[in-house]
This record gives structure tokens, C-alpha cells and sequence, in this order.
């Protein structure tokens, strides 16, 4: 007996005794009528099923499989998502530090005027107004030095009619020393004139006494002679005391002219010093306007209105610089840099030049990129840390004193990156990725992740091979095995 055969024979023995099961319940039918469409459901039920399987125990296996897969239908996708490869870039090498930000050039505005006491500060000049270099940040009280300038003023006045008044005394003392030198030249001509007679009354007595000799004449008149001889000694004699006289005074009077000359070089010297004086004040009263030295950013304002310059208040002791007290002080150009610390093991990694990448905790629009200036030469011997000075980009994000963290690049490499939306972080703190295998299931993947390359890529330190492919959008909403449909590129 063949299968097909045994198979008819087993239907007909089953619809046979389901026929006698329905006459017994047709018997009971009787007193419980409400069963008798049960009974008739459930038997037309058993009979179709029963067909069917005769059916299909007749098909070709060819046809019972299809059949079959008719009735487990493959599962439709997911979700559409989106598939990046895994790709290799350069990837720089950082290591992290803390510092504080400052004032890359604090320039301090000291008084160049003190004893003035501060009168006017513009609204405008507040802590953190950008000033331009020659712009007033503050006006001195200078009616002081005013007074000052009236008084030096007419001492100059003073100074210069005195030096008219030596000049006149000296034009006199010159006239006197001219005279004095006529006289002079006039007690010469009579010593001149005085000698004359002197050598004519000598030459008489000669002449007379040959005659007294020979007796011509007499004695009383040879004494005649000889007495008018000694009168013009003396008259010569007195000329030339005259003319000594003369010439003392002539020096006398050289004496006090120079005396008056010195006397005009004193008052011009006292009229150079009031007239330096003025111009001292002339500039005193320009420094009563005190104005930025340089353009930058008010750092600090520490004047206040009444205060007296050179005499800080109790409460700016420490604003005191080089014995001035200290206006204001401003930033250079608003540059600004990051004081960090580094400790000393790291140190022949940091380079002059090296890119710097800035963040603040407390701020998150600070992602700011900066550059290594300076090195400071000596390390802390508590800390074992040395003060690395990076610049930092025009920002008014940053202040003076602010914390800020940076991450020092010390060299690059190759790394494997993918997008930043591919990873998705666990609870138990590892990361996942989700892969394509095949052309539509996802299988999970435990990666170790790096540092972030951008905002879009991410560093994959192990975990996945290079032309892998990582579900990108929708990895958030997929479970290990999911079928998804891959949205063209």
C-alpha cells in the first residue's frame, strides 16, 4: 500500500468516527438544544482541516514549500537609515591643563600731576570699555595750579623790569668808566706838558751855573733857576700821582660796571627760571587732563571723584606703583592669555607655537583656539609645575581671573574616526556601534572611543576595521539583528 493510499484510508476512518461522535451528540441534543450549532461549527471546522491536510499531503514538495512560505512571511525593515565608512585622518595628540586667564600687557595710568585732587570722570569710562589711545579718562582739579601760573606770571614781570633797571646802572657805570679814562688821557697830557717844562728849566740851569761860574752872573740868580728846576720835579711828580689817581679810578669804575653787567646776567637768570616755571605749569595743567596711554580695555578703574592724586585712599593701599598711586590700569589691545600649568614630567612636549584648544566649565560657548607664546623658565619647587603663557584671540567671552581648561596639542598621527551621531554611550558606560552586515541587518558593536576630532567626527581607538560601515542616523532607535532599509547617498 503506497503513502497516498494509507492517507485516504485514515481520512475516511476519521470523518467516520466523527459522523458517530455526531449522532451521540445529536442525542443530546435533545435536552440541551443551544449545543446543536456548536456541535455543527465545530464539525465542518475539523472537516475542512482535515480536507486541506489531504491536499496537501497530494501536492509536489516543490509546492508544499511554497505554500509554506506563504504563510511565515519575512519580516519587513526597521527603519530607512543612513551608512558612513569607517575612514583614517590625522589626529592631534593633546594633553589636558587648567590655568587662569589674564592680562597678556596691563598697562597701569598713573598721575603724572599729584597733590591734584581727581574732578571729572566720564560716564563712559567703566571697567571693561574699550578706550582709544589719547581718549580722556579723567580731568584733575587745576585751579590751583592756576593760581600758580598768575603768580609766576608776575614774577617774570618783576624779573624782567629788574633786569631794564641793571642795564641802566650798567650804561651809567660804563659812562663813569669813560670819564674816568678821559681824565686819564688829560693827567698824561699835563705830565707830558709837566716833563717839558722840567727838561726846559734843567737845560736853564745848566746854562745859568756856566755863568755863575765864569761870574757873569750871580749867585742869587743861579738859585733863581735852580729852585724853578725843582719846582717842575714836583710838578711832574704830581702829574704822574694824578694820572696813578685816575687810572685807580677808571678801575673802580671797570669794577662797577662788571659788578652791574653780573648783576644783568642774574636777573635774566631769574627771569629764565620763572619763565621755566610757567612753562612747568603750562604742563602740569595738561597733565590735569589724564588720558589713556595706549587703546585697550579698561582693566581696573580705581579713581574715584574727589580723590587727591599721590595720596591712594585706605582702600587702595595696594594700587600704589613706583610710589604714585595707580588711576587705572587697561589691556593692551584687549589681548588677553592663559596662565596654564603644567607639570614639569610634560614639559618637553609643550612647543612655542603649539595649537592649544581653550574650554571653560562654566561656559560652553568658550571653544576658542589659542597658541603657545612663552615658557616660563622657573618651576614651582612646591608644585613641581611651570606657568605656560598661551594668546588668546580677541573674545569678550573670557575676563581676567576666569578659570579656563586647555588641551596642548603635542603631535599628530592617524586614527580611525567615524560621525559623532554613529556612537551611542550605555548605561554601564561602555559605547556601542551599530554595522551593516550584509546589505540590511545591523549587528552591535563594543568600540573604544578617542577624543572628538570636530564637532562631527570622533576618534575609534579599537573595535572596528577601516571600510567597515556604521549606522549613522536612526543607530539611537535600533536593537542588534534589526533589518533596515540604507537611504542613498
Amino acid at each position: 500500500m503506497t503513502n497516498e493510499s494509507m492517507s485516504e484510508l485514515e481520512l475516511e476512518e476519521i470523518v467516520t468516527d466523527e459522523q458517530k461522535s455526531l449522532s451521540q451528540k445529536s442525542a443530546t441534543q435533545k435536552t440541551h438544544p443551544w449545543l446543536k450549532p456548536l456541535f455543527v461549527g465545530t464539525g465542518l471546522g475539523i472537516a475542512i482541516a482535515l480536507g486541506g491536510m489531504g491536499v496537501l499531503s497530494q501536492l509536489p514538495a516543490r509546492q508544499q514549500q511554497a505554500v509554506a512560505n506563504k504563510v511565515t512571511p519575512k519580516p519587513n525593515p526597521v527603519m530607512t537609515v543612513t551608512v558612513a565608512t569607517v575612514e583614517t585622518t590625522r589626529v592631534a595628540r593633546t594633553f589636558n591643563s587648567t590655568g587662569t586667564i589674564a592680562a597678556r600687557d596691563l598697562i597701569p595710568v598713573l598721575p603724572q600731576a599729584n597733590g591734584l585732587q581727581v574732578k571729572i570722570i566720564p560716564e563712559d569710562i567703566k571697567e571693561g570699555t574699550y578706550v582709544k589711545k589719547g581718549q580722556i579718562l579723567a580731568i584733575l582739579d587745576d585751579s590751583m595750579l592756576k593760581a600758580q601760573m598768575s603768580g609766576a606770571r608776575a614774577e617774570v614781570d618783576s624779573k624782567q623790569a629788574d633786569v631794564g633797571s641793571r642795564q641802566a646802572s650798567m650804561l651809567s657805570q660804563q659812562a663813569t668808566v669813560a670819564s674816568y679814562q678821559a681824565i686819564v688821557r688829560q693827567k698824561k697830557a699835563d705830565l707830558a706838558q709837566a716833563k717839558a717844562k722840567l727838561e726846559e728849566a734843567e737845560k736853564n740851569f745848566r746854562r745859568y751855573r756856566k755863568l755863575a761860574i765864569a761870574g757873569a752872573i750871580s749867585q742869587q740868580e743861579l738859585d733863581t733857576r735852580a729852585y724853578t728846576v725843582k719846582t717842575a720835579i714836583e710838578a711832574v711828580r704830581l702829574a704822574e700821582e694824578n694820572i696813578r689817581s685816575a687810572k685807580a679810578n677808571v678801575i673802580s669804575a671797570q669794577a662797577d660796571s662788571g659788578s652791574a653787567e653780573a648783576n644783568i646776567y642774574k636777573a635774566k637768570a631769574d627771569v629764565r627760571t620763572s619763565v621755566a616755571k610757567i612753562v612747568q605749569l603750562q604742563t602740569q595743567l595738561r597733565q590735569t587732563v589724564v588720558r589713556a596711554p595706549i587703546s585697550g580695555i579698561v582693566a581696573e578703574k580705581l579713581a574715584r571723584v574727589g580723590d587727591v592724586t599721590g595720596i591712594p585712599p585706605q582702600t587702595q593701599v595696594g594700587t600704589v606703583v613706583g610710589g604714585t598711586q595707580k588711576l587705572f590700569s587697561i589691556i593692551r589691545d584687549g589681548r588677553l592669555e592663559l596662565q596654564a600649568e603644567v607639570p614639569e614630567i610634560q614639559l618637553p612636549q609643550v612647543e612655542i607655537g603649539a595649537a592649544v584648544q581653550i574650554s571653560s566649565d562654566i561656559d560652553n560657548r568658550v571653544q576658542l583656539q589659542g597658541k603657545v607664546r612663552e615658557i616660563q623658565p622657573l618651576v614651582n619647587d612646591k608644585r613641581r609645575e611651570a606657568t605656560v603663557k598661551i594668546d588668546l584671540p580677541l573674545t569678550n567671552l573670557l575676563r581676567p581671573g576666569m578659570f579656563a581648561r586647555a588641551a596642548i596639542t603635542t603631535n599628530t598621527a592617524l586614527a580611525m574616526v567615524v560621525p559623532q551621531k554613529a556612537v551611542q554611550p550605555q548605561a554601564d558606560g561602555s559605547v556601542i556601534l551599530f554595522t551593516l552586515s550584509g546589505d540590511d541587518t545591523v549587528q552591535s558593536q563594543k568600540v573604544e572611543v578617542g577624543e572628538p576630532i570636530n564637532s562631527e567626527l570622533v576618534e575609534i581607538k579599537n573595535g572596528l576595521q577601516l571600510d567597515d560601515r556604521v549606522i549613522v542616523d536612526g543607530a539611537g532607535y535600533l536593537k542588534d539583528g534589526d533589518r533596515v532599509r540604507v537611504k542613498s547617498q
